[in-house]
């Protein structure tokens, strides 16, 4: 990218090139360093345990924000806050409590999405089954009011939706039941003329399931909030259908409440016996007024040859605040700082620039990086690689690179086999694919559409720690001691190594045989 990106104010100072045994004097430094004194765990337990989870729009993500700048600018980087958008409203998560109320009472085990309702205060409610046709509705109008409600389905991590979209589709669903209940009174009848005949009965036709149906309708008529059975560990997300078009006037009003799944069985038989029993909650999730922006964290290490091309590293520094962002993405953005730290305190001046991008927004839709390959699209073709840790705890094990690049990676792959024999690193050859049509979920994807080497490294779990990415994936259980401190040091020192290894090389790395796309287009030069 040449210098005409408007964010990299820098005084760029040319020294002399430097040499193999100069690259490999900072190889051993890094090492040494980060044998000695890596902070992994330290950066890691600040983000996770000062901050708590990091949702663009929260307080936590803004302080984590600025404590990352702040350190870069600590450790002799150039900073940039680079501006990515802005949310209408912003949310800020307090602490959740819930508590059954009868002869079996026990505590609740839940959770509320992001950008959902929290109570009143303390609220302590009956229970009901909710109505699935207008004729349940009516008849149960008035219990409704200051009820919890039980609604079908099972909670994928989403609130229940009330956009315009959402109340569409609701009054199609009322339709084509009405319409089904009428064919179904119709078949009743014949099924009951034929019973002498001995002709086939006519199986009735199903109504549609939706949860929370009569969803306005029932808010209408007061309920204190609806409950939806979750499996465990519970994943919440946040109301992406519904939070582009609030406001701080029109915020939802009514909490949305994902309960363990085997306490819903429970608390559905009791209601279903129309037992006496109550719930109470207490959910502190608090709005604040916007707009409210959000930046990527950039830290630069200007290129001493080669300042208009890049090796870009990073991971991204939202999280969901239903646990605090230990592994997604805690476990790749303290492990990318620590890479920068670890070179910067080495005295590397790699021949070009090393931006290291703490990104926004990945969690909503990798809303960080998108905007930011958007924005520099025509500068692309000067990065040399984008490497992203995004993948969990695990250590570096493997490299997969091209024909290509196999002799820039003989030398990197080398010294990160030095750093620990427990952990040994296969360079691997990797064959042509097809260039990705669409971003994958994580933040390098932006940059492979566009044909940028996305190479990082394959990580694995040597010493089985039984590490399961699935059991905190934005859930409840993504906290700091999910993490690994002996594999995010040895990735912090490898990803050093890897990053100022192909900063420091005397060309960009070779794009021919990366993907197929860049193989025909050599191939047509020639």
């Amino acid at each position: 990218m040449k210098l005409r990106l408007s964010f990299l104010l820098l005084a760029i100072i040319t020294l002399a090139p430097n040499s193999n045994a100069q690259t490999d004097t900072i190889f051993k430094r890094i090492i040494e360093i980060g044998n000695s004194d890596n902070r992994s765990m330290e950066h890691l337990d600040i983000l996770c345990n000062r901050f708590g989870g990091r949702l663009i729009g929260s307080d936590a993500y803004e302080n984590a924000s600025i404590w990352a700048a702040s350190k870069f600018n600590e450790w002799g980087m150039e900073v940039v806050m680079d501006e990515v958008g802005e949310l209408p409203v912003g949310f800020n998560r307090g602490p959740w409590f819930g508590k059954l109320i009868a002869e079996n009472g026990m505590h609740l085990h839940f959770a509320t999405p992001s950008y959902t309702s929290g109570t009143k205060g303390v609220q302590r409610g009956h229970v009901v089954i909710e109505p699935k046709t207008q004729a349940e509705f009516d008849r149960m109008k008035g219990k409704l009011n200051g009820a919890w409600v039980l609604i079908s389905g099972n909670n994928k991590g989403w609130p229940i939706d009330f956009s315009a979209t959402a109340d569409s589709i609701r009054d199609s669903i009322k339709s084509e039941n009405i319409r089904i209940n009428k064919e179904n009174r119709k078949i009743r009848e014949e099924n009951r003329e034929n019973e002498g005949k001995r002709k086939p009965q006519q199986d009735l036709l199903e109504k549609i399931e939706e949860p929370a149906l009569f969803y306005h309708e029932m808010c209408d008529a007061g309920i204190l909030g609806i409950i939806q059975s979750t499996s465990t560990p519970i994943r919440v997300l946040y109301d992406r259908k519904n939070l582009h078009n609030m406001s701080f006037d029109s915020l939802p009003s009514v909490p949305d409440i994902k309960l363990d799944e085997h306490q819903y069985e429970i608390i559905y038989q009791m209601a279903k016996e129309r037992r006496y029993f109550q719930l109470e909650f207490d959910i502190r999730n608090h709005f604040k007024m916007g707009p409210v922006k959000y930046h990527n964290v950039i830290g630069i290490i200007p290129g001493t040859e080669y300042p208009s091309e890049y090796v870009i590293m990073g991971g991204h520094l939202d999280a969901f605040d239903v646990a605090t962002g230990g592994v997604d993405d805690g476990s790749g953005v303290t492990p990318t700082m620590e890479a920068a730290r670890l070179i910067m305190e080495a005295g590397g001046k790699p021949k070009r620039t090393i931006l290291v991008v703490l990104w926004a927004g990945e969690e909503f839709g990798l809303y960080g990086s998108r905007s930011w390959v958007e924005r520099f699209e025509s500068d692309l073709d000067r990065v040399s690689n984008m490497i992203n840790r995004d993948g969990g705890p695990t250590v570096p094990k493997a490299i997969s690179v091209s024909e290509a690049m196999w002799d820039d990676f003989v030398p990197i792959a080398k010294a990160i086999n030095r750093i620990n024999p427990e952990f040994p690193l296969e360079l691997k050859k990797r064959e042509p694919r097809e260039k990705p049509k669409r971003a994958w979920g994580t933040d390098s994807g932006p940059f492979a559409v566009k044909g940028i080497p996305t190479i990082g490294f394959e990580n694995g779990d040597p010493k089985g720690y039984d590490f399961d990415y699935y059991e905190i994936w934005h859930t409840e259980r993504d906290l700091y001691n999910k993490s690994i401190p002996e594999y995010q040091e040895h990735a912090a020192i490898a990803t050093a190594i890897l990053v100022y290894g192909i900063a420091d090389l005397d060309h960009l790395l070779d794009r021919e045989g990366y993907y197929k796309e860049e193989s025909k287009k050599v191939k047509d030069k020639r």
